[in-house]
């Protein structure tokens, strides 16, 4: 019997139930497409690159109080998202939280589009990057929660892996417009630079691409009596204490399975975050090539995504988890391997200096390998909690969710350094991020199939 045949979750609708309308899972799963901007654009290629560079100050010191913004910004985003998801839940208006976290997150990319090339405005630029990944953070706690508003327990694990899949395709999308039209140096208009004209463009794409959902889907349900009961901010703390005992209680399954996916999404997070500088510096790709494998990277993530979700359907989302798992290890170990074992290819660089790098069909081969067990992990991640999830508690238990992941993220980038320290060379990094991985598999194989409802009430 496979996983998937376990008893109909409490939160979504039965398996025969009527489907959602195609328009509103579309609508639902545009909002992956949107976040592209935040995450691609704001976090990963463009903007932190741009804050850290030479342009604003010393690099290192740059780094350092990025590393420390970013900090700040988890730290808050793990005191704040099971609180905020809990009241969403017991006010029934998660819709309306969305569009007050979307609404902020989209003044922040916007405000980046005004942090000129001076040192003054690098303050902003902190700012903004700081107040942004709050609350896109806050805003994926109510959109994950929607969820069970457009699937049904037949159909979530191919619904969830669309919308994962819609995320990877807008990056790629909204990624090799700002290549081809914006990311150039020489580039100003009206006073603005190539990137703040990149961040004008990630602001529109993501107000245009967030709205549909706000059109498509109504408010959640109010909770029943003896579900989760309104409380004032504060007072809602020991009502998240007590929910989790009740959890432990009730389901320590769940309980196993948040901190499994807190270390093995740490993982995943790692091999985006350090798959561009490994790329770079052990296998000498240029900037360009750096771009292009991003892109690459995010196309056979997303197919990948979108073409297992019926899998998770009819197998379960727990051996998605494992089979990704298992492949990102096999994959990883390849990629190390090859690097240190085969001959070193000559790179010449612009300026005609010499490097020897590890051969890059080596990485092009077994790092876009990595790429596709990356997406479906993660949208196989969220399809089991959203079988589990009794109604009423989408947003609390999703708020713990994102709790989890935030208090795991210290440990792919120390473990990475650790290993480059251990290694003498970068590429050894990559055993910091396999252990990472392999860690949240032995935490995950205990972890039995999804059934029987949680009992968060009181």
């Amino acid at each position: 019997m496979s996983d998937a045949s376990a008893a109909v979750p409490p939160t979504l609708p039965a398996t025969d139930a009527v489907p959602a309308p195609r328009g509103k899972v579309l609508a639902w799963a545009l909002y992956d497409w949107a976040g592209s901007s935040f995450n691609a654009v704001a976090t990963t290629f463009v903007f932190t690159r741009y804050l850290t560079s030479s342009t604003f100050g010393d690099s290192d010191a740059l780094s350092s109080q990025l590393g420390l913004t970013l900090l700040i910004a988890g730290v808050l985003v793990a005191i704040t998202a099971p609180i905020t998801g809990q009241q969403s839940d017991a006010s029934g208006h998660r819709k309306r939280w969305l569009a007050v976290w979307t609404a902020i997150t989209a003044v922040a990319l916007l405000a980046m589009a005004f942090v000129f090339p001076d040192p003054s405005f690098a303050i902003l630029g902190f700012a903004a990057l700081a107040i942004g990944t709050i609350t896109s953070e806050l805003a994926n706690v109510n959109y994950y929660a929607m969820i069970s508003q457009v699937s049904t327990a037949r159909n979530v694990g191919r619904i969830s892996g669309f919308g994962w899949g819609m995320g990877y395709v807008g990056g790629i999308v909204q990624l090799l417009i700002l290549l081809f039209a914006f990311i150039d140096p020489e580039l100003s208009i009206g006073g603005f630079s190539y990137v703040q004209l990149s961040m004008m463009v990630a602001t529109a794409w993501y107000v245009v691409f967030s709205l549909p959902v706000f059109f498509a889907l109504g408010e959640n349900r109010l909770p029943e009596a003896g579900g989760v009961q309104r409380a004032n901010f504060f007072a809602a703390y020991g009502e998240l204490f007590r929910s989790v005992a009740r959890l432990w209680k009730s389901s320590r399954n769940t309980v196993w399975f948040l901190l499994a996916s807190a270390i093995f999404r740490d993982g995943l997070t790692g091999i985006f975050t350090f798959g561009g500088v490994i790329a770079s510096v052990s296998f000498g790709f240029s900037a360009q090539q750096v771009i292009y494998f991003a892109v690459a990277a995010n196309v056979v993530a997303g197919i990948a995504t979108l073409l297992t979700g019926p899998l998770d359907d009819r197998f379960g989302p727990r051996r998605v988890i494992l089979v990704s798992l298992v492949g990102l290890l096999i994959a990883g170990v390849l990629v190390f391997v090859l690097a240190v074992s085969l001959p070193p290819e000559t790179v010449t660089a612009a300026d005609g200096t010499t490097t020897q790098v590890a051969p890059t069909w080596a990485f092009w081969v077994f790092g876009l390998c990595l790429c596709l067990f990356v997406g479906p992990a993660q949208s196989a991640s969220r399809s089991f909690l959203a079988r589990i999830i009794p109604a009423g508690h989408e947003g609390e238990v999703f708020g713990l969710y994102a709790t989890t992941g935030r208090a795991a993220t210290f440990m792919a980038p120390g473990l990475f350094a650790l290993f480059v320290a251990i290694g003498g060379v970068q590429i050894w990094g990559v055993i910091g991020i396999l252990i990472v991985l392999a860690v949240g598999l032995g935490v995950m194989i205990p972890v039995k199939a999804q059934g029987g409802k949680l009992d968060l009430d009181r």
